[in-house]
């Protein structure tokens, strides 16, 4: 897997997760620009996706096939989740949906990482 593409998808989707924060602070629902940053972290993890794809039929690594592409569709998956609910509830709680959904998806990277270097996968 390829440690650029991963290292952008962390850096976007931890932008997500402060400007989150910042709206929850100041009480405010999402707009555009948060949705916007949104999408480009979800480009970001479509790409790691389909290149996470690619490295795993090419490697001769020790790694369980079944959870590393689980991890990669929960990844993808969740952020648009959470943008989802966060429209459907358009008052603080949707805005906490979004942080805890920005939070999950840096969490299951991080296992990502350690599943593709061979730890506990």
């Amino acid at each position: 897997m390829n440690v650029w593409v991963l290292l952008v998808a962390v850096v976007l989707v931890g932008a997500v997760l402060v400007s989150t924060v910042v709206l929850l602070v100041r009480d405010e629902s999402p707009g555009d620009p948060s949705y916007a940053l949104m999408a480009a972290a979800e480009v970001a993890l479509l790409v790691q996706a389909a290149w996470g794809i690619t490295a795993l039929v090419r490697t001769d690594r020790d790694v369980s096939a079944v959870i590393f592409v689980g991890y990669l569709a929960a990844v993808v998956v969740a952020l648009p989740l959470g943008a989802f609910w966060s429209l459907a509830e358009r008052n603080r709680a949707g805005t906490a949906v979004l942080l805890v959904a920005a939070a999950t998806v840096l969490a299951l990277e991080l296992r990502l990482d350690a599943i593709w270097d061979g730890a506990g996968a």
